[in-house]
């Protein structure tokens, strides 16, 4: 059986050895790279299962990695973990804005990373077999909404909106219920898995994404104040 392959893209050399050497420790298959420009470069040539992403690399960013992932200039599939020293509230939310699945700042226990990259891999798993359940499911058509559940593709008016996973799990889910009330632990639970380590202000910060993609139409996502969120089927363009 074939180890699991993780891509580590980190520019400090002391971290990336200690990384390497404790994941070599626990069964993955190890590739380094120094730079975005060279972790773009692996995963051009080799598929991976998993990417470690330091924020702060020398010429290309590790956000401007993440963000070419997610825009289709690389694998765009691959779970992506931040691994960084900015803590900072607005640099987690723009590393999982930009489409990263998990965030660990420095410095971290190395038996938490392993527990952290299993659990991501589990629920990356997880999701693409709801995806293949859910391709039997057909579409939910409300107003001018259209949603995919098979393509993964959700179209506004026809407009295809570019969403991230999380976002499209979070409109499906809502949609799949007009009118019923989730909470943001009862979100967490169903679009991340169980044991997915996010506040409920991550919640938040991605409905806030959500709302501003799908424009005229954001009203669709109701905030139940103190509660959560509900998906408004009755909402009326406004001119």
């Amino acid at each position: 059986m074939l180890k699991t392959h993780i891509l580590i893209v980190e520019d400090e050399a002391d971290i990336q050895q200690l990384v390497s050497y404790n994941l070599i420790r626990a069964g993955f298959n190890v590739t380094c790279a120094d730079s975005g420009e060279e972790a773009i470069a692996c995963l051009g040539r080799e598929k991976f299962d998993c990417v470690l992403l330091d924020l702060m690399l020398p010429g290309m960013s590790g956000l401007e990695v993440c963000a070419a992932m997610r825009n289709g200039k690389a694998d765009n599939q691959t779970p992506i973990i931040m691994l960084t020293a900015k803590g900072e509230e607005s640099d987690i939310v723009a590393g999982l804005d930009c489409g990263a699945d998990d965030y660990i700042t420095k410095p971290f226990s190395p038996k938490v990373l392993i527990a952290r990259i299993k659990s991501v891999l589990r629920r990356f798993f997880e999701d693409n077999k709801h995806k293949a359940e859910r391709t039997e499911k057909g579409r939910i058509v409300i107003n001018s909404l259209e949603i995919d559940l098979g393509r993964h593709e959700i179209r506004l008016e026809g407009n295809l909106l570019q969403l991230t996973m999380t976002e499209f799990e979070i409109l499906a889910l809502l949609a799949e219920k007009p009118g019923w009330v989730f909470t943001r632990q009862q979100i967490i639970d169903a679009v991340r898995g169980y044991e997915f380590l996010v506040t409920p202000r991550a919640i938040d910060v991605q409905v806030f994404g959500l709302r501003k993609k799908m424009g005229w139409a954001y009203g669709m996502i109701e905030t139940v104040r103190g509660l959560g969120y509900r998906f408004k089927s009755d909402w009326i363009r406004e001119n």
